[in-house]
This record gives C-alpha cells, structure tokens and sequence, in this order.
C-alpha cells in the first residue's frame, strides 16, 4: 500500500507480480491469506471505529474519552493490517534459494504481528479501565 511500484519489485517464476500468471492454487492461497491476514484485520478495525461512534453519538460527554479511546485502537489496528498486508505480499513473492538451488517459498508465521495487537489490546483494556474507574 505505501510500497512505491511494489508490483515490480515482487518477482514470482522469474515474472514481476504485476504480469505473472498464476496457477489456479497460487490463487486460492493468496485470496486466502488476504481474506484472513487483511480482511480480518480490517473489519476489527472498522468495528472498533463504529463502536466508537456509537458511544460519542449515544452516550453523554463524559464517555467521549472512551469513544476516542476506541477510535484511536482502531487506527492502531489498521496501521497493523497495512503491515501485514506489506509482509504477506512479501511472503508469497519472494522466495529463498537452498543448497539444491531450487527456489521455495519461506513461510513466516505471525508472531510479532501478534505480539504487537496483544501489547496494543491490553494498553487499551488498561485505559478503558482507568477511564471507567475515573468516572463520576
């Protein structure tokens, strides 16, 4: 998404991404990693964004904190989607050489993408609390 000319860069089978042809299977693994890898985290996102203008419209002035509370978990959620959307255009483009000199597609499991909406969900819980706490 901020990759300038990303399909140029990312080569598959000797072909840029922008013109290779890809087999019936390479294209049910990318939709599948797009609907799990963007679209979920896209659609937590947009949750998170209507939940908070559910409490902004709804609620009294003094929930406003809350809503905005929201509002910002959802862009730190979809600044994590761009980044995984980055990474897994990386994944299935571009592969490793081994000792046999064939070129195979490394995996690359999730682990600090997960790491990072664990730390960003419980600083969120822990603000919500405090906030919830402080109110009068």
């Amino acid at each position: 998404m901020f990759e300038r000319r990303a399909a140029d860069r990312y080569w598959l089978r000797m072909h840029r991404a922008s013109s290779v042809q890809l087999t019936p299977q390479e294209l049910v693994e990318i939709r599948a990693a797009q609907r799990t890898f963007e679209g979920a985290y896209v659609r937590t996102a947009l949750s998170q964004f209507s939940f908070s203008l559910v409490i902004i419209k709804i609620f009294t002035r003094e929930f406003y904190r809350i809503g905005a509370l929201f509002a910002a978990f959802g862009f730190c959620i979809l600044l994590v989607s761009l980044f995984r959307r980055q990474q897994g255009n990386r994944q299935f483009f571009v592969a490793d050489t081994d000792e046999d000199g064939e070129q195979r597609k490394r995996f690359r499991t999730s682990g600090n993408v997960v790491v990072v909406i664990t730390a960003l969900t419980l600083g969120a819980y822990v603000a919500l609390m405090t906030m919830i706490m402080n109110l009068h």
